[in-house]
């Protein structure tokens, strides 16, 4: 039941995406909010981006905020490697030494630890965190500007779910390559559009109902 739900759901954004909404699809995903002054900046992982350092290091500098918030992501088995005595540098800890390069004081730097695979995971790891802090109402989510759309839809379903009310504003990648306006034109940008439509399906149809649930 739950893959035949899943493959009509896929069916009817193809649907969607072919039927004269082609050129806007691409803007759609891309959210961007007014920013105003906020209790911390999200940094959504998903590997190394430079990107999206380099976006949360400007909101930052422009003292939008004075805290930056990053879940660890999980590094696969790098755990294995350290019972074998062998450390790498995890990507959430190279972003956070990017973060201080850039003139971000450590102690402005908050890395929740974690071994998120997820935005989802990532969203319950800071709401969890959160819990006992009722003094921060407003966050800044900084990620690739075609993922602003699902983030944003997860982690407001996150803390209404928790009945927190939090805002959350969303601060599109100025330095990213992809054209919202034109994303047919490449390969790159088709893949990155229809994954992201059946990312935000599967969301709606499945994922959200996790959210309700702690990450232990």
């Amino acid at each position: 039941m739950k893959s035949t739900i899943y493959i009509f759901g896929v069916l009817f954004i193809i649907i969607i995406l072919y039927v004269g909404t082609s050129r806007f699809a691409g803007v759609w995903l891309v959210k961007e909010d007014r920013l105003v002054n906020a209790d911390a900046i999200v940094i959504l992982m998903g590997g190394i981006s430079s990107e999206r350092v380099l976006q949360a290091a400007d909101i930052y500098s422009k003292g939008l905020a004075g805290k930056v918030i990053i879940v660890e992501e999980s590094m696969g088995s790098s755990k294995a490697l350290q019972a074998r005595g062998a450390h790498i540098l995890s990507n959430s800890e190279q972003v956070l030494n990017a973060f201080i390069s850039l003139g971000i004081p450590a102690d402005s730097i908050i890395l929740l630890a974690g071994d998120a695979t997820s935005t989802q995971i990532e969203a319950t790891m800071i709401r969890e965190y959160l819990a006992n802090k009722s003094e921060v109402d407003t966050l800044i989510l900084v990620s690739s500007s075609f993922h602003t759309r699902r983030a944003s839809m997860i982690f407001r379903s996150a803390f209404r779910i928790a009945g927190r009310p939090v805002k959350i504003l969303c601060s599109p990648n100025v330095y990213t390559d992809f054209d919202a306006k034109k994303w047919w034109k490449s390969k790159e940008g088709i893949q990155t559009v229809l994954f992201e439509y059946i990312k935000i399906a599967n969301f709606i149809l499945f994922e959200r109902k996790e959210l309700k649930y702690a990450v232990r």
